[in-house]
């Protein structure tokens, strides 16, 4: 398959490995409404943000939205990945330029973002989807990049969505469109099959025939092709007796029409002596499958978004280009199901997560600097208060939920490979059991037992010293004494094995590392105090 290369590939390709996990803290004050509503906003860069939630988030989000910088060179956005290559950090806090002064605007761009999709692309569930808004700058390097990250055979689509409907006089040729590209994580026949289909319309609905089944609207009993038992003749209610149009055959065979005909659904327009129709009744359809094109009229475009956020925010500039909750109501309608986890980490003013939690859906945004809190924390706020702007009276959202308001904190171990300081053994346990199994954690480790989950036949389990991480005492129970490690419970008899881990210059002595179905594996960092 070919492949896009560009100036800075080599050092970014594995530098989402190489991004600390970071602890998370959620702010009581600036959170709103229930905390345990299953809502994340994350203050901070993205990239550490999304690295920061990979234990505790990986393989579980069900829908991915995320709206990155287009890279058109009036943006303002900077480079400043802490990557260890001369050529990128000479790039370091300069504003992106235009195509003709930066010549490197678009290798910044694509080692900007191929990390982020990296770890993207770990967070989502195996049913999941990512759906990317960009324009012509980057829309062929994106794709290019990625199916090298998702895979060719992963592509959905590339939907053209009409963000404008005046002219544009300026340009050579006016720019009406942007692109939302779409990946799934686990094949287009698989995602066939978890998808929605978008809410059929109800235009075109009536009853000129006064059925007692209601208003109906119909389609033309034929189709393309030759099939031979589908080619009959069909008398009308004025005797008038009809074949299939040239080159088409009747829309199903015999018996399936008596039984359209039985059932009152066939109509002959012209007073009776026009070509049948089947008729399908108002409620009855079963939905319309998602296209490539995506008109303002149906969801809106960039000048109903402006609109949108001016409600909320009236007296502040509205962004450059925002979308409309219609748009994201779409988006999120189409790959996700009520408590499905949904996650924009290019928040913005925080469109995506107002419009998941007006759905039911459960959402973690992220966003960098005073935005986070001015923006989009406020307009959340208004949401769980009921916000009636966007499609809140299309979904007959009323308010409710909340959200924890986090920042991001150091990072879990040192330059050293200590555990900092302020690491706790929740913090630890979610950390080794994601590096052991690539799954997060089941369940919060509340520090009382040595056993932190299990996972595919194996038990994880996680000792260390009775003065780290805020133990004072054995008495805990997965300090690592000898009494720990003789009371120590094995897997129940249908677990393969079980996996200790134990920080390094811990004593385990001979006879219990040869104990049967027990692994125990020294991790490469150092705990505080032992």
């Amino acid at each position: 398959m070919p492949t896009l290369d560009w100036i800075g590939k080599k050092a970014v390709v594995n530098h989402h490995r190489e991004v600390p996990y970071r602890l998370i803290h959620c702010d009581k004050n600036k959170s709103v409404g229930d905390p345990d509503a299953g809502n994340l906003l994350v203050q901070g860069d993205n990239l550490e943000a999304l690295k920061a939630l990979l234990p505790y988030y990986a393989g579980k989000v069900k829908c991915i939205y995320i709206d990155p910088p287009y890279n058109t060179g009036n943006e303002g956005w900077v480079y400043n990945d802490n990557v260890s290559s001369p050529e990128i950090k000479a790039w370091l806090g300069s504003v992106v330029g235009k195509e003709a002064e930066d010549l490197s605007r678009h290798d910044k761009w694509l080692c900007m973002m191929y990390p982020r999709l990296r770890i993207l692309k770990e967070l989502l569930s195996e049913d999941g989807s990512i759906f990317v808004s960009i324009d012509d700058n980057e829309v062929h390097n994106l794709i290019q990049v990625m199916n090298e990250i998702f895979g060719r055979s992963n592509f959905i689509a590339n939907i053209i969505w009409q963000k404008r409907t005046s002219r544009e006089n300026r340009s050579a040729i006016g720019d009406s469109h942007d692109f939302i590209v779409v990946y799934a994580a686990s094949g287009k026949d698989h995602w066939k099959q978890v998808r929605n289909r978008l809410p059929a319309n109800s235009n075109g609905f009536s009853n000129p025939d006064n059925d007692l089944k209601g208003p109906w609207r119909s389609i033309p009993f034929s189709a393309q092709g030759f099939r031979d038992n589908q080619m009959y003749e069909i008398e009308t209610p004025t005797g008038k007796k009809l074949s299939p149009p040239k080159g088409r055959c009747w829309g199903a065979t015999e018996p399936v029409f008596r039984r359209y005909l039985e059932e009152g659904r066939v109509y002959f327009p012209k007073g009776g002596d026009g070509r049948p129709r089947i008729k399908t009744y108002a409620g009855e359809e079963d939905g319309l499958v998602p296209n490539t094109i995506w008109l303002a009229s149906d969801v809106g475009d960039n000048e109903r978004a402006k609109k949108e956020i001016l409600s909320l925010f009236p007296n502040d500039d509205a962004f450059d280009t925002p979308k409309p909750e219609k748009l994201i109501h779409s988006i999120i309608s189409i790959a996700t199901n009520p408590g499905d986890i949904v996650l924009d980490s290019f928040l913005g003013s925080g469109t995506t997560a107002a419009v998941a939690m007006k759905l039911q859906r459960h959402f973690i945004g992220v966003e960098l600097g005073e935005h986070a809190e001015t923006v989009a924390a406020e307009r959340l706020r208004l949401v769980v208060g009921g916000d009636e702007g966007g499609v809140s009276s299309e979904v007959g959202w009323q308010g409710g939920g909340g959200f924890r308001f986090c920042t991001l904190g150091e990072p879990l171990f040192d330059a050293d490979g200590n555990v900092n300081p302020a690491v706790t053994f929740p913090d630890l346990a979610a950390h080794v059991f994601f590096c052991e199994t690539g799954s997060p954690i089941p369940r919060r480790a509340d520090g009382y037992s040595p056993l932190i989950g299990t996972f595919q036949g194996r038990a994880i389990y996680l000792l260390y010293s009775a003065d780290a991480l805020g133990v004072a005492s054995s008495n805990a129970g997965n300090v690592l004494t000898s009494s720990v490690l003789e009371s120590l419970p094995l897997p129940e008899p249908n677990f393969e094995g079980a996996r200790v881990v134990y920080a390094e210059g811990c004593t385990i002595p001979e006879d219990r590392l040869s104990r049967r179905g027990v692994i125990f594996k020294q991790v490469p960092y150092q705990i505080e105090g032992l």
